[in-house]
């Protein structure tokens, strides 16, 4: 945290946290009653080689605790990371909404922040293909808001009933408990191949999306359709994204594999480290809007989960800015006790009837009371509201609230009555009065039977790279499935989607091809330039550069680190040591990796420094020619000047070095200039028509 933000005025939250922080720094041990503890690493014998006594009260409440240290982690969204922060709205929303942090621009909101993946367990890695969980809990005056969201805005299934079946289909399979967080494997694509309902979805999951480069460049989207209320009682159909500052970006599959051994901890590490250099994340709060006489005006059902709104039919209005600026003082007790709920709200936010919105309504309050003990969660630290709490609950396991006087009902009158109900003027929330006239049925709105409308969208709307990932993507996980009646499901699904991509799946999976595919029952529009990455926006912010230099390198990597630093990006020397690194001209800079610590998978660019001496000192670490294809071969740019250029084409290989997102110098005309070729090759991200 830096000087300017240490000045500030601590948040609401953080001021209500810090009454529960411990500082052990010069205190002496005790136990959990307070009493001093004079021996912690012996436990009470009867004589030195004796039996341990029953009677050692430490030992056995030191142990007793460490036994049940873990709480039982999430079925689902159980790997995870977390970061504080503040939210402002740019102007008031009185319009569309009476909730009070969405109406002045000056109030900073406090906001806690959850990432993670869906499948995997907590210990499983960071950058699996995996829908990623993007969960905003808002302390607000009025009480806590939760957005409970993931990085992609559909989702597999329309019913929440269907819920328990998908996640035990995605799950490893219970007769060996394989493969961990991962969807490549039978039980899963027979359920995609059985529920047509999650072809979109499929599409999605198998796309870049599902690959993030970092927590910090991905999108977040509400999912579902909610209303917001204004003080007039008019409402309106909404739907909430959060759009990344530094724009949408994505690994490659290959190297995603590669970093789950290399940094398990790719994400959490990325998230923690930015935020310590003062890179706060930063994300703009959108709103997509539909008025309720609108409702029925698409050729696809708002209320549909498995359905997005395409940004060129409904706009995305951005109305405000997150701002992660804290990490966590204890991570368990902070992003593992978290608990998240779509169903808190405050006036002027209420819900629809997407029906698996309506089961989220009803499963997250049932979760945690197995997770964190018993129905009194909200007053773990964390999740506290920072507004005033008084109602008649009372007792369950862990209540931390000492609540006075005899009445403990509603209404009394040994009390006043109070708490009193407070009407809506006062702030009370009042549910939204939407008629609802229907008989009691199970069965699915005709309007949900669209189910590859949207598909085919999502696929038009992508670039030829990103189909050839897509196409990839569904190669490999199909090509681990053992059943050749799944595989062969799939692809009949496939037809219905593009028979081109069905086609070359077919051929690389070892099953035949379908004559047709069902009629779309809706109209497909062309494409949505919102939903490829290729529109995003593209910037060397943040962006960690891997300076290659040894003992002697020369004057011209001075002025690369000194222009990647002033374009905002992370540069980081690799050498074949670690420690200060000499240079011509007396310059010195820092070797913070060598190539055994570190790997090219960890860096978005690589620079290789001049200088004869030094580049002989790279040239003889075995690991230097690896580190340099690696970022080669994962369309990473590259930069070298002089002798380190000559390193690069021996390394590489290949005939001159001509090859989009290499950017060399040899003369001293092509020197001027370069770092600023350079920094404009790693705003670019990758460089997809590069020849493997």
């Amino acid at each position: 945290m830096n000087e300017k933000d240490m000045n500030l005025k601590k948040d609401a939250k953080d001021e209500q946290l810090d009454s529960f922080r411990v500082d052990n720094d010069g205190q002496k041990l005790t136990t959990n009653q307070g009493l001093k503890v004079s021996e912690d690493e012996f436990s009470l014998k009867a004589g030195e080689r004796g039996p341990t006594l029953m009677e050692d009260f430490h030992f056995r409440e030191k142990m007793t605790h460490f036994d049940h240290e873990r709480i039982p982690e999430r079925v689902v969204h159980a790997r995870g990371f977390g970061a504080h922060g503040y939210f402002e709205v740019y102007e008031p929303l009185t319009e569309l909404t009476k909730a009070g942090f969405l109406q002045d621009p000056s109030v900073k909101t406090p906001v806690f922040v959850r990432f993670s993946t869906v499948a995997g367990s907590r210990g499983s890695a960071d950058t699996v293909r995996d829908v990623r969980g993007f969960s905003t809990k808002f302390y607000t005056e009025e009480g806590v808001v939760d957005i409970v969201g993931n990085n992609m805005p559909v989702f597999f299934i329309q019913d929440a009933i269907k819920f328990p079946d998908f996640i035990h289909a995605v799950k490893p399979e219970p007769h060996n408990e394989i493969p961990q967080a991962a969807s490549a494997h039978d039980t899963f694509w027979d359920f995609i191949a059985n529920n047509p309902e999650s072809a979109h979805m499929m599409m999605w999951h198998l796309s870049d999306r599902a690959l993030p480069r970092s927590f910090r460049m991905m999108e977040g989207f509400g999912v579902h359709t909610f209303r917001l209320v204004n003080a007039e009682g008019k409402a309106h159909f909404v739907k909430f994204h959060w759009k990344p500052v530094l724009g949408v970006h994505s690994l490659v599959w290959d190297e995603t594999q590669k970093i789950a051994g290399k940094d398990p901890d790719f994400h959490r590490r990325d998230l923690w480290d930015a935020i310590e250099t003062g890179n706060y994340p930063e994300f703009e709060f959108g709103l997509q809007v539909i008025k309720e006489e609108d409702e029925f005006n698409f050729d696809f059902d708002i209320l549909d989960p498995t359905k997005l709104w395409p940004e060129e039919l409904v706009p995305v209005r951005k109305v405000g800015k997150m701002t992660l600026n804290r990490n966590t003082d204890n991570f368990f007790s902070e992003t593992e006790q978290v608990a998240f709920h779509p169903g808190h709200v405050v006036p002027g936010i209420d819900f629809s009837n997407d029906p698996l919105l309506q089961g989220r309504l009803f499963s997250y309050t049932d979760t945690q009371l197995t997770r964190l003990g018993g129905p009194n969660f909200a007053e773990i630290p964390i999740n506290r509201s920072i507004a005033p709490v008084h109602n008649n609950q009372r007792d369950g396991m862990h209540r931390m609230t000492i609540n006075r006087g005899p009445v403990s009902y509603h209404r009394n009158g040994i009390a006043g009555n109070s708490p009193s109900t407070a009407a809506p003027a006062e702030g009370g929330y009042e549910h939204y009065t939407e008629r609802v006239d229907g008989r009691k049925v199970q069965a699915r709105s005709e309007s949900f039977k669209d189910f590859y409308s949207q598909a085919k969208l999502f696929w038009n709307s992508m670039s030829e790279v990103e189909k050839k990932h897509i196409t990839s993507a569904f190669q490999f996980e199909l090509g681990k499935v053992q059943r050749k009646e799944v595989r062969q499901s799939v692809v009949n699904l496939l037809m219905n989607i593009d028979t081109t991509l069905a086609a070359s799946v077919a051929l690389k999976i070892g099953v035949q091809l379908p004559e047709a595919g069902e009629a779309t029952k809706n109209p497909v529009p062309s494409d949505s330039p919102a939903l490829s990455m290729m529109n995003t926006i593209f910037t060397a912010k943040t962006r960690k550069i891997a300076i290659i230099a040894g003992e002697g390198f020369d004057q011209a990597t001075t002025k690369v680190i000194e222009a990647l630093k002033e374009a905002g990006a992370m540069p980081e020397v690799v050498s074949d040591r670690l420690g200060p690194i000499s240079g011509q001209g007396g310059q010195s800079i820092e070797a913070m990796h060598t190539f055994l610590t570190s790997d090219s998978l960890l860096f978005d660019a690589i620079y290789i420094a001049g200088g004869k001496e030094g580049v002989n000192l790279i040239a003889s670490e075995p690991d230097a020619k690896d580190f340099v294809r690696e970022a080669y071969k994962h369309f990473k740019p590259i930069g070298a000047v002089n002798e380190g250029a000559t390193f690069l084409q021996q390394s590489l290989a290949i005939e001159g070095l001509r090859v989009p997102g290499i950017v060399t110098a040899r003369s001293t005309e092509e020197l001027s200039g370069f770092e600023n070729k350079f920094v404009e090759a790693v705003a670019a991200h990758r460089f997809w028509d590069r020849k493997m």
